[in-house]
């Protein structure tokens, strides 16, 4: 890509889009433009092809059937896996974060296949829904400061040794296995149980991405008041005697 332009693709709306997810795609571009990039999105619906030229894209969560429509069609199609082949970024939530692995439950009981663009496998837990604010601390290679979002599945997601966990949680469930892990990422792909929209309360994520498509060590400052504001009056609702 060239140094002033970004290609952002929001995967499946029609499927994976709860909990406000789409906010991610809005905070994406705004702080890109913010940086002074022109900002190419492309909304990708279940019945299109996935562009395999795309730079970040990002995909929500989603009801049991849908997700599994949205594996299947993603799994036919190809294109995401060869978009990361030729170093696409990709930031997945919930429902999308387990098709970013080897398997999942589908809403028939069945395990479904994933893209395996994640060393993660997820099942569905029995006991009550994991729900709530979730503070973690990301892991120190992203050197991103405390995350925050909030969480609503009933998804457990153990972490194979082909990944690292995206952050540690201090308050919440995360992945649900127990371990205090939250989420997972590879190379240039994230997935993370974390809605909010996490990028909304977590911009830096944003900028991460940003700067992994531009291959650069940082982005001009920009204003961002609005958004840690928001950040710490989630922080302190979250941290707050019941």
């Amino acid at each position: 890509m060239s140094d002033t332009s970004l290609r952002v693709v929001w995967v499946y709306p029609d499927l994976l889009s709860t909990y406000g997810d789409q906010g991610n795609v809005l905070v994406v571009e705004r702080r890109a433009r913010q940086r002074g990039l022109d900002v190419q999105r492309l909304d990708v619906r279940s019945d299109q092809p996935i562009p395999t030229s795309g730079d970040i894209y990002l995909i929500g969560g989603g009801e049991d059937r849908p997700q599994r429509l949205a594996a299947e069609r993603l799994l036919r199609d190809g294109g995401l896996n060869r978009a990361v082949d030729n170093g696409a970024i990709v930031f997945a939530v919930c429902a999308g974060y387990q098709i970013m692995g080897h398997e999942f439950v589908n809403d028939l009981g069945e395990r479904s296949a994933g893209l395996g663009l994640l060393d993660v496998v997820s099942s569905r837990g029995e006991a009550e829904r994991c729900v709530g604010d979730v503070l973690g601390e990301a892991d120190d290679q992203l050197r991103l400061p405390e995350l925050t979002g909030f969480e609503n599945h009933q998804g457990i997601t153990h972490l194979g040794p082909g990944v690292r966990p995206l952050a540690r949680v201090r308050l919440g469930n995360g992945n649900g296995t127990g371990d205090g892990t939250e989420g997972a990422w590879r190379d240039t792909v994230f997935g993370t149980y974390l809605h909010g929209p996490v990028l909304a309360r977590n911009p830096q994520i944003a900028d991460l991405l940003i700067k992994l498509s531009l291959d650069v060590n940082a982005l001009p400052p920009t204003d961002d008041t609005w958004y840690e504001a928001l950040r710490q009056e989630r922080i302190a609702a979250a941290t707050q005697p019941a």
